[in-house]
């Protein structure tokens, strides 16, 4: 079992509205690199979303439950077929999006026991969290042209020291797909 990070990210490390969902004065600076950047398997998951599961925090879980039903692209049949855990105390319905359910008990417990590989798209704070206790495995960078000055950083201040390799860097349309794994693993 893998824990697999894949985020949308600045040339100066901010992850924060990517799509420009949250409305942020900032937002959308990954799709103004136009469609071919950011659509399809970028990330190349591959057979992980067949065999995995995805994690999603509750408002990634429920922007994303508005966006893929009603895709229906191979990729997309591939993300609304994969298994997604939901880590959110308050969401109680989950049927919008299927293969949907809402994680039972504490997040590091729940991916601590997972057999399959774990993706998690987004989700900073269970990111954060998941890094705060050593779990990720990899990291799957989309890093766009883009220097915003300010956001949400994807490793801010305090956060705890990491050695990774890299395992494979490829441009993909504006931006460029690098894969980082923790050395030794």
């Amino acid at each position: 079992m893998s824990v697999i990070v894949i985020e949308f990210i600045t040339l100066d490390g901010i992850v924060s509205d990517p799509d420009g969902s949250a409305g942020t004065p900032l937002g959308g600076w990954a799709f103004r690199h136009g469609p071919e950047t950011v659509a399809g398997d970028k990330f190349r998951l591959g057979a992980v979303l067949d065999d995995g599961v995805m994690l999603l925090g509750r408002a990634t879980w429920q922007l994303f439950s508005g966006l893929w039903p009603e895709r229906d692209d191979p990729f997309s049949q591939r993300m609304n077929a994969a298994s997604k855990l939901v880590a959110s105390r308050t969401l109680a319905d989950t049927s919008a999006w299927a293969n949907s359910t809402v994680m039972d008990g504490d997040l590091l417990d729940a991916v601590r026991r997972e057999e399959r590989d774990v993706v998690i798209t987004g989700s900073l704070s269970v990111v954060r969290a998941l890094m705060a206790a050593d779990l990720v495995d990899e990291y799957r960078l989309l890093t766009f042209p883009t220097v915003l000055g300010g956001g949400e950083r994807l490793f801010p201040a305090g956060t705890p020291t990491a050695y990774l390799q890299c395992l494979s860097a490829e441009s993909v349309g504006a931006a460029v797909l690098t894969r980082y794994g923790r050395e030794g693993r």
